[in-house]
């Protein structure tokens, strides 16, 4: 060992991380187009240079000289005097010239047209930057609990990447303050490489599909055993439960009210309407009912007053504890069931 590197070792310094997926080669498939642009400069140059020392008789510098400023349309003074057979070539290089890099730039501007080049390289920063991450926790599929959890992270300074096949992943982690995330399917090798799962401390999978999250761990297993680590990976799953949402035009047909009357209902029930993804409004269907149920107490206080102030005088169920006790339930059949798959799978394995 080098005295350089017991210094590193002995102050904690790491060499630069690498990432452990590569994107040269597609880097280098968009960069095919730009080939034949900077071969036209090339025999351009030859041609004007060879073109001046025979029609004017300039030497190889003078004439290189030459060529460049005509061909770049510069239009500094001429090196020296150019007879007539001179002054056609020029007319010719320029006309030649003017045609190629016309041709040329329409190369570039379709290539870069595609966004296909720009992808890879936002793509390829972002996986240098999650190469330099340590202890971090992958987060697959983009739900609701991953906005919450992701907020956790951010507010306890825990560095986090998020994976998920979505074309409109960048948009959302803009929004939602991903500071990593990966565009790609989860359980695959590329999206386990290029999220440095290898230097992470864990992993949690919040697919609406149980299948989906079984997969992926037994993925994550597997992974852990080829890079034997000392120190498992610490995994949790939740499946994200798919809320049914309506639009504020399907509530007013429901409650067949206007807006004034949908907001006065909001706010005697505390019902803050929110907005997707998208930007759009929407309400969730326990929301609505809840809604429903205002109303109807609001018509019977105009009908019967007497008959209301009973029915408010009874004890209703909150809805809030019916859907948490829910949610309790679902949680814990569904991590006895992945638990039991996971050990069956590991053992079949291991046999």
């Amino acid at each position: 060992m080098s005295l350089i590197k017991k210094i590193k070792k002995f102050l904690n310094w790491a060499d630069e991380s690498k990432p452990e997926y590569n994107l040269n080669t597609e880097l280098y498939q968009q960069l095919k187009a730009f080939r034949l642009p900077i071969i036209f400069v090339v025999l351009m140059m030859l041609f004007g240079t060879l073109g001046y020392m025979i029609t004017t008789g300039f030497t190889l510098v003078d004439a290189i000289y030459q060529a460049g400023m005509t061909f770049t349309t510069v239009g500094f003074t001429e090196v020296s005097h150019i007879n007539t057979a001179g002054r056609l070539f020029t007319i010719l290089f320029i006309l030649i010239g003017f045609g190629l890099f016309t041709f040329s730039l329409g190369l570039v501007i379709e290539v870069i047209k595609k966004g296909v080049l720009t992808k890879i390289l936002k793509e390829r920063s972002m996986i240098y930057k999650i190469a330099r991450l340590k202890n971090h926790f992958v987060i697959c599929y983009h739900n609701l609990y991953t906005i919450e959890l992701s907020r956790q992270f951010r507010e306890n300074h825990i560095p986090f990447v998020v994976i998920d096949s979505k074309e409109d992943l960048a948009q959302i982690a803009e929004t939602y303050q991903y500071p990593y995330y990966i565009i790609d399917e989860p359980h695959t090798q590329s999206a386990i490489l290029k999220s440095h799962l290898s230097s992470a401390k864990g992993l949690i999978t919040l697919s609406p599909n149980i299948a989906d999250n079984i997969a992926l761990i037994a993925t994550v297993r597997l992974y852990e055993k080829e890079l034997g680590r000392v120190k498992p990976y610490f995994i949790m799953t939740n499946s994200a439960i798919k809320e049914r949402t309506l639009t504020p035009q399907e509530v007013r047909t429901i409650l067949n009210a206007d807006n004034k009357e949908i907001l006065e209902l909001c706010k005697k029930a505390s019902i803050l309407p929110r907005k997707n993804s998208r930007g759009l409004t929407y309400f969730s269907y326990d929301e609505v009912k809840n809604l429903i149920k205002i109303q109807a107490m609001k018509k019977a206080v105009v009908t019967n007053p007497v008959a209301a102030q009973s029915a408010q005088a009874q004890p209703q169920p909150t809805m809030m504890q019916s859907i948490m006790s829910s949610l309790k339930s679902m949680e814990n059949s569904l991590s006895e069931r992945i638990s039991k798959v996971i050990d069956e799978k590991l053992e079949g394995m291991d046999e």
